[in-house]
């Protein structure tokens, strides 16, 4: 079985769907909120609250809103979704609430999902009193394995994070059983197949489940061949396909184009680490923490050249300013802009956060 991924999936349904999720899992945060109105995401912001707080976090999401009411007040709703039992994880909500509240001064809502296997580990505050002084903070959660007893209904909901739900639960039931989770995945392909939702909706969420239930390779080329068969006749398993192909063969030609930059500029800069430091010992430990961190860049920057021809070949030439944007993006803008062009008619299109 390959390492189960949830970080990117949760992240991509956040940034899609953020209204939905607040629908489904906290209903009453939901009605406070006037959705006529522009909402922002600011997750560069987030990653500098959150600096030094502890833990690992597999999704995050700070989002400016505005209330309801004569006063159209702005509020900022933060989200945490933890998959791992740790405990700094109230520590870390509670650090991040007043540090939003401190720069923004504004209501700042914290939220968290548990996606986690464990029954019992349920945190839902931290505090602090010590001579008379309290400090803290409650915040509303969510436990995914609550929903366990009713996956059948929420493969039926309309709410895209039921369907997630239930993905995600059989994802934790099969992380030793790759055959069950075949047989898992299928069912839910299948069901989102006979949806009476539009292509780009079904395509969308299925990208992002099909990141979630990850399978060896030879079972996931099992079930691509039964829903063409299945599908025949139908442009749902076509377009699901290329998008997929597109999105795989972008990682290993960046992977490619990217290594042999990596390596050389990863030399270089463990070299020269190695170096200041005047040891033998710091000099080692500096070339491999370059080299990594080259490799690292080297495929970023692959992807982006990448992706720079295949715009070329659709669109004709850049302007300097899309140019500039494919440099400094990051893995997630990349693979966005990616699954844009497979559908998109213009080049705004492709680079549209909508």
């Amino acid at each position: 079985m390959p390492n189960d991924d949830y970080d990117a999936p949760w992240k991509e349904a956040l940034a899609r769907y953020f209204p939905e999720f607040l629908a489904f899992y906290f209903p009453q945060v939901y009605e406070l909120i006037d959705w006529t109105r522009p909402f922002a995401f600011l997750d560069q912001e987030l990653a500098q609250l959150a600096e030094g707080a502890s833990g690992k976090r597999v999704a995050d999401k700070l989002v400016r809103v505005c209330l309801r009411g004569d006063t159209a007040q702005d509020a900022l709703v933060h989200v945490e979704v933890q998959t791992q039992r740790t405990g700094e994880f109230t520590e870390r909500i509670y650090i991040c609430n007043y540090r939003a509240y401190d720069r923004h001064r504004l209501p700042v809502i914290s939220l968290a999902v548990l996606a986690d296997a464990s029954q019992v580990w349920r945190p839902h505050a931290f505090s602090i009193t010590v001579g008379g002084c309290r400090i803290g903070i409650d915040f509303p959660v969510v436990k995914l394995l609550d929903y366990a007893p009713h996956i059948d209904v929420l493969l039926e909901m309309e709410n895209v994070f039921a369907v997630l739900t239930a993905a995600h639960l059989m994802t934790l039931a099969s992380q030793h059983d790759p055959e069950v989770r075949l047989v898992y995945k299928r069912r839910v392909a299948r069901l989102l197949y006979r949806r009476k939702w539009s292509k780009r909706r079904i395509i969308n969420l299925f990208n992002v489940i099909d990141w979630l239930m990850r399978l060896p390779d030879e079972l996931e080329q099992q079930l691509w061949q039964e829903l063409r068969e299945s599908e025949q006749g139908g442009i749902m398993p076509h377009m699901l396909s290329i998008e997929r192909i597109i999105r795989e063969e972008s990682r290993r030609k960046g992977l490619e184009e990217g290594r042999e930059e990596g390596l050389r500029q990863g030399v270089l800069e463990g070299r020269q680490q190695g170096m200041q430091q005047g040891m033998q010992q710091g000099m080692q430990q500096g070339m491999q923490q370059g080299m990594q961190q080259g490799m690292q860049q080297g495929l970023q920057q692959g992807r982006a050249v990448l992706l720079a021809k295949q715009l070329r070949h659709r669109f004709g030439a850049l302007p300097a300013l899309e140019l500039e944007r494919l440099a400094a993006a990051s893995d997630e803008q990349l693979d966005r802009w990616a699954l844009a062009l497979f559908h998109a008619d213009t080049l705004e299109q492709v680079f549209s956060e909508h």
